[in-house]
């Protein structure tokens, strides 16, 4: 499933396998089957739509898509807000280096003694 889709989010791979599974057993999700027997064939080839556009979905109130909340999980922001944060971070950390580097160069040579001057 990587191979052929290295960017699919973990969650749409096991929704990829479970609605293209082979359901065994009486309808649905039960204890013996659970989703049915997983067809890799179908996983790899199906056409399976996004998690939240199919029935019984999280959609939206025009039922166009999935809600923020569904979309962006519980705190919000999705993938590209934690993307943000990350390098908000990475920024932060590079500027107290350069800080500190900077602050050690200043304090290194105002304990330096004068040079000394020889004739």
């Amino acid at each position: 499933m990587r191979a052929k889709f290295p960017y699919l989010p973990a969650d749409e791979v096991v929704h990829r396998l479970t609605a293209t599974a082979i359901d065994k057993g009486p309808p649905g999700r039960d204890d013996q089957y659970g989703y049915g027997v997983i067809d890799l064939v179908a996983a790899l080839t199906a056409d399976v739509p996004p998690r939240g556009f199919g029935p019984g979905s999280t959609a939206g109130p025009d039922g166009t898509g999935p809600t923020t909340a569904a979309a962006d999980g519980p705190r919000g922001g999705g993938e590209r807000a934690a993307t943000v944060r990350g390098l908000v971070t990475l920024g932060v950390l590079v500027a107290a280096g350069v800080t500190w580097v900077l602050f050690i160069r200043r304090r290194r040579r105002s304990d330096d003694p004068p040079p000394r001057i020889t004739r």
